[in-house]
């Protein structure tokens, strides 16, 4: 358990973010029992950009696990599959999805028009529209009150902070998913395959799971220096992020109305590093007290 002084570190941590050009941020650090410690308006609603991807991501598996498509299911370009376009393999473009680059399996080419293409065979195989599926599979079972997908599921959601912390908490701890189908999710997809993340360049290679980005040895990298290789997550264009770090059972949740540019690019991996930093010494505090 987490006592009112690690809390209180947490809370230093995040007081970082007070600084930063931003209007308007939200941010949290979340562990297996909830929220560790927040700071900003939890209830304002926020764009969630690319942040979408994993709520999507996380609908999917759990329609698998339902039975209703299969991770090996034909879907997308020729050759492609639900997997494929979970683990942004698929050779689509990055926004067309009648543009096909490469052929499955070649090249990790980033893609919200995959999402798009995944929601909508969804969709039909369940017969449910699938912002309704989301709602009601991922959004209403956690809580996740303020959460709306219009548009692309690729890049169109929003919520506030208390619906991406109480996600947050469900890649920490899951409750919906089986714990199988998450370490899955988190495992790297056809190993091997170079790719660009937004923002960060050529990576060589650029592992990703199912709808979750991979830490790995990536570099340079929008988590810390102290996030290790097993973090993942995903980070949107409106300047919002979300990274699970396993090892530690911690994940940090941050909103902002500012996007991604050049001024996140040193304040996103300090400010991971700081709750890093603080988690690390709680679990090492625990592990000396026998948990």
């Amino acid at each position: 358990m987490t006592d009112q002084f690690d809390r209180d570190r947490f809370a230093t941590a995040l007081s970082a973010v007070d600084d930063w050009p931003v209007d308007h941020v939200s941010a949290a650090v979340v562990g297996p029992e909830g929220v560790l410690a927040s700071t900003g308006d939890e209830n304002r609603v926020y764009r969630l950009a690319s942040v979408t991807k994993p709520l999507v991501a996380v609908a999917a598996l759990l329609a698998v696990e339902e039975e209703a498509i299969g991770l090996d299911d034909p879907a997308g370009p020729e050759g492609s599959t639900v997997r494929h376009l979970l683990a942004h393999a698929s050779g689509l473009d990055f926004a067309d999805r009648e543009k096909v680059r490469t052929e499955p399996g070649k090249r990790r080419i980033y893609s919200s028009a995959g999402f798009e293409v995944l929601a909508d065979h969804i969709d039909e195989a369940t017969g449910i529209a699938f912002p309704d599926y989301l709602a009601g599979a991922v959004c209403a079972p956690l809580g996740m009150g303020s959460t709306t997908l219009e548009g692309s599921a690729g890049h169109g959601a929003s919520g506030n902070l208390a619906d991406l912390a109480e996600f947050a908490r469900e890649l920490v701890a899951p409750r919906l998913l089986a714990p199988e189908t998450l370490e899955e999710a988190v495992s790297e997809q056809f190993p091997g395959l170079d790719g660009i993340v937004p923002g960060y360049g050529m990576q060589k290679p650029c592992p990703w799971g199912l709808g979750f980005e991979l830490r790995d040895a990536k570099h340079p990298h929008w988590t810390g220096q102290h996030n290790s290789p097993a973090t993942f997550g995903h980070f949107g264009q409106s300047g919002t992020l979300l990274w699970v770090e396993p090892e530690i059972e911690t994940a940090l949740v941050v909103l902002t109305d500012r996007d991604f540019g050049d001024w996140a690019k040193p304040l996103w991996p300090e400010l991971s590093d700081r709750v890093v930093d603080v988690a690390t010494r709680r679990s090492r505090d625990e592990d000396a007290l026998g948990g």
